[in-house]
């Protein structure tokens, strides 16, 4: 597979990451960047993600047959109205976001109407760490890369969607739009709230100094999202919050089933909940679904 431009709306962990992996692979004869700040300009050319940053939107994306966009989610739209001018017909426009519902809905209708095509995309690879700074070349090699079309979309388009994350060593699953949200709202979105209010109590100033010198390894594991962007995730959980607001629900109430047998020293209860914990988490990891 080859492009003769690709377009990245946005050039952080994700868009940069992109960008190398494109390089690496040559499937591309340009890759141009859309960023926000001058500084940015300065960034991407140290780094050669991309061969040319810019903050021009309409001269990013002109010309462009694959355009990416790799913003928070809530930026989407609006640049999507703002490219529709520049973009050539036929192009195929897609995006990174962990939440695929509304974009879907905003995005799909305005670029058929410029004679364009959308397909959303959500490759599940990312990091704690944001910024160009951290993009890497083999960020999406063997990652889940899911792909949510409609009854409305082209064929081809999805098509040819599909074989660029496989270009990059992803593994590709197709679900629709609603689908896809319902279950990344328990795999992905649910572990980061939970990973950020563990951050957010246990680093709490209301308790002793010592707290933190006595938080080792495991707090570390099971804390590492917590340092992701507050930006996207604020836009991830708004997004996705019918979703994620019921898997905060269930996963209280089996919390609080816990804290029951706990209470009552149900020496059973307890064990059962660590040894299904366990055995569930090992057969996923010998699953192949794992990336460890």
């Amino acid at each position: 597979m080859h492009w003769q431009k690709i377009t990245l709306v946005g050039v952080g962990l994700l868009g940069g990451s992109l960008g190398l992996a494109v390089k690496q692979r040559r499937l591309a004869a340009r890759i141009e960047g859309y960023v926000r700040r001058t500084a940015s300009i300065a960034e991407c050319d140290k780094l050669a993600v991309v061969d040319h940053a810019t903050r021009d939107l309409e001269r990013a994306v002109a010309g462009a047959d694959l355009i990416i966009l790799c913003t928070p989610l809530s930026q989407m739209r609006e640049l999507a109205l703002k490219m529709l001018p520049a973009l050539q017909p036929g192009a195929i426009v897609t995006d990174v976001g962990s939440v695929k519902g509304g974009v879907v809905d905003e995005l799909e209708p305005l670029m058929t109407g410029a004679g364009a095509y959308f397909v959303g995309s959500h490759p599940m690879a990312g990091g704690e760490k944001t910024g160009v700074s951290a993009a890497r070349a083999d960020l999406f090699e063997r990652a889940v890369c899911l792909v949510t079309p409609t009854p409305n979309s082209n064929k081809d388009a999805v098509g040819r969607v599909e074989e660029f994350w496989k270009a990059l060593g992803g593994r590709v699953l197709k679900l629709a739009p609603a689908l896809h949200d319902d279950l990344v709202s328990r795999a992905s979105h649910l572990p980061h709230v939970v990973a950020a209010e563990l951050a957010n109590y246990i680093l709490s100033p209301a308790h002793p100094p010592e707290q933190a010198t006595v938080c080792a390894n495991g707090f570390r594991d099971t804390t590492r999202v917590a340092s992701g962007s507050p930006e996207m995730w604020r836009d991830i959980a708004i997004a996705n919050q019918k979703n994620l607001g019921r898997v905060l629900g269930v996963f209280i109430e089996d919390l609080q089933e816990f804290r029951l047998a706990l209470e009552n020293g149900d020496v059973k209860a307890v064990e059962e909940f660590f040894e299904n914990a366990k055995q569930r988490r090992d057969q996923w990891c010998g699953s192949g679904n794992s990336q460890e």
